[in-house]
């Protein structure tokens, strides 16, 4: 069995005057895992950094450039059947500008600005929800225990 580390997962935020709020996606009918809610994702791909696939993905899937990136000290994984391998996923956290006009890709259907409340309830996966926890506890209750790095890139 291999380990791959191929793919990114970036948790889109905006500031508002109650803390923050969280994009997520829909994904389109047609796609895996049809219907299902989530953070925009990605493939790396040859010869790219994973920050610049995330920066990639945003503006793909959301038609937006984020203010600021950071790295969150969480690596999500899964296992991929289609190879046999367990796949590494680096985790991002990404400021969007409060009135960015979000334009969707095909690959979703849908999205909705919510509460980090609600964003834990509707997402797949535990590795996803404990990466918007620590994005949560990091900006809205200070908890600054660990420095998220941020990513400094052209905007």
């Amino acid at each position: 069995m291999k380990i791959t580390a191929n793919m990114v997962e970036v948790h889109l935020f905006r500031e508002n005057d109650e803390g923050i709020e969280f994009l997520l996606l829909k994904r389109s009918p047609g796609e895996l895992y049809p219907s299902i809610w989530q953070m925009v994702t990605g493939k790396i791909k040859d010869g790219e950094k994973a920050y610049e696939t995330a920066l990639r993905e945003i503006n793909e899937e959301t038609g937006q450039r984020p203010l600021r990136l950071w790295t969150v000290p969480n690596v999500n994984s899964f296992y991929s059947d289609r190879d046999d391998s367990i796949v590494l996923i680096p985790v991002f956290a990404a400021m969007l500008d409060a009135d960015a006009v979000i334009k969707l890709s095909e690959e979703h259907c849908d999205f909705k600005w919510i509460s980090p409340v609600e964003a834990r309830q509707m997402l797949a996966w535990e590795g996803q929800r404990k990466s918007l926890k620590i994005i949560e506890d990091y900006f809205m209750n200070k908890n600054h225990f660990f420095d998220l790095l941020e990513i400094k890139f052209r905007k």
